[in-house]
């Protein structure tokens, strides 16, 4: 008798070519690794002090640099020259300074339903809302799959996330996770797998999807994973690779540990509050916390369509002039396409930065890092103290309506109390 599989259970069978069912431990193929520019470097050190000599797949292997891009320090700068050495001496893939951020390349380029994806970044969960198993591992591991294209894993138990009913004005995929992370808890998804499933997928867009994906991570969560259909169908035929698509969903029946049903009518606003990512509350409990910079990009809120809400709100309006509004694109299309519908200069009139494509403000390096004392409200994942280059500084997270409504005011704003251009 065939055993319904959760969605997880499927791709680790289907990738280790056995029957993986939770708390197994099988070893699987691997259909993409990579590596950034700060965790790249060790990585491929520790593949070069393993005795490893080539790659297993070198077309199925990127070095992305998109952490310090461009580079703000001569050892960053260093590490880059290192990187493309070798690039150059193994023939893989690599995306230079400026390409954008690798999460988001990632789900431009590569990632396809049914894939093993395995990265040297926490993040690389985003690429599930295509229906891939993709997960962060630490150097040692990546640099084992680098060389044998292949590596293990014990199947996760699941946890079934149930959504129901459309988001209300002014309530987004980031208001959505925030609320999950606060309900599960900064660990209480620890190695286990979000999977995300519902009526209210058919609404839900494939942006929206890897924002909610991306940070399946910060409950603990090994993957965070959507179905493969018609959305996703669309999304790989976008971006030339029709040819990949499959379709692909939990068996019914399948064994969850857990069912979180979640009625997206009944959600609001959401801010995660320093110093904690699970430390959350609604908008409205919030507002009027003065802010000193506003910061709409990273691999969670940095697509096109993102910041066609930021320039909705913004446009013809002006950012506070207490309050610095950074703007990251999280690729060179993302990029080109807001400057093509004039998101970018709505953005620029309202008296934003846009900085390079890339991981910018986000982990500190540089490009927006924080004075002492200084509030931050941001669209990354993590707000954890120093997060953004000083220990001294908070850092709330938000989705970038609430980002780009606060901008305007100069101080934390729920969106739905400020009126939006089209």
């Amino acid at each position: 008798m065939k055993v319904a599989k959760t969605l997880a259970e499927k791709i680790l069978s289907l990738k280790s070519h056995g029957e993986a069912q939770a708390g197994d431990v099988v070893i699987a193929d691997v259909d993409l690794a990579f590596v950034q520019d700060t965790t790249g470097p060790l990585t491929i050190r520790q593949f070069k002090e393993s005795g490893f000599k080539a790659l297993a797949r070198p077309q199925q292997t990127t070095i992305f640099l998109d952490h310090a891009a461009p580079s703000p320090a001569q050892q960053l700068s260093n590490d880059h020259i290192f990187l493309r050495r070798f690039a150059g001496e193994t023939g893989c893939c690599i995306y230079d300074v400026g390409e954008g951020i690798c999460h988001q390349l990632v789900a431009e380029d590569f990632a396809n339903p049914g894939d093993i994806i395995v990265g040297a970044d926490s993040h690389t969960v985003t690429a599930g809302a295509l229906g891939a198993f993709a997960t962060g591992m630490g150097s040692s591991d990546v640099a084992v799959a680098l060389a044998l294209g292949k590596t293990w894993f014990r199947v996760p138990q699941s946890l079934l996330i149930e959504l129901n009913g459309d988001f209300p004005r002014g309530v987004y995929a980031k208001d959505l996770i925030l609320y999950l992370v606060g309900q599960i808890g900064a660990d209480g998804a620890n190695y286990k797998a979000l999977e995300f499933s519902g009526r209210a997928l058919t609404g839900i867009t494939m942006s929206q999807r890897f924002t909610i994906a991306n940070m399946a991570v910060e409950t603990g969560a090994k993957v965070g994973l959507f179905p493969a259909d018609k959305s996703t169908r669309e999304f790989l035929r976008e971006y030339g690779r029709g040819d990949k698509y499959r379709s692909l969903s939990a068996d019914t029946g399948a064994n969850y540990e857990r069912v979180i049903p979640v009625n997206l009518d009944q959600l609001e606003p959401m801010l995660s509050l320093p110093h904690a990512v699970d430390n959350v509350r609604p908008v409205a409990q919030v507002k009027g916390v003065k802010i000193q910079q506003a910061f709409i990009g990273t691999c969670t809120n940095g697509r096109l369509e993102d910041l066609a809400v930021a320039a909705g709100i913004l446009k013809g309006k002006k950012r506070h002039p207490a309050t610095r509004l950074l703007i990251a694109p999280a690729s060179r299309q993302v990029l080109i396409r807001a400057i093509e519908k004039g998101y970018v200069r709505s953005l620029i009139e309202a008296g934003a930065i846009v900085l390079p494509p890339g991981c910018t403000a986000c982990l500190g390096l540089h490009q927006g890092v924080l004075g002492e004392g200084e509030v931050c409200l941001s669209t990354a994942n993590r707000n954890f103290r120093g997060r953004m280059g000083n220990p001294e500084a908070m850092i709330y997270l938000a989705s970038p309506a609430t980002a780009a409504a606060s901008a305007i005011n100069g101080e934390i704003t729920d969106p739905r109390e400020v009126n939006t251009k089209s």
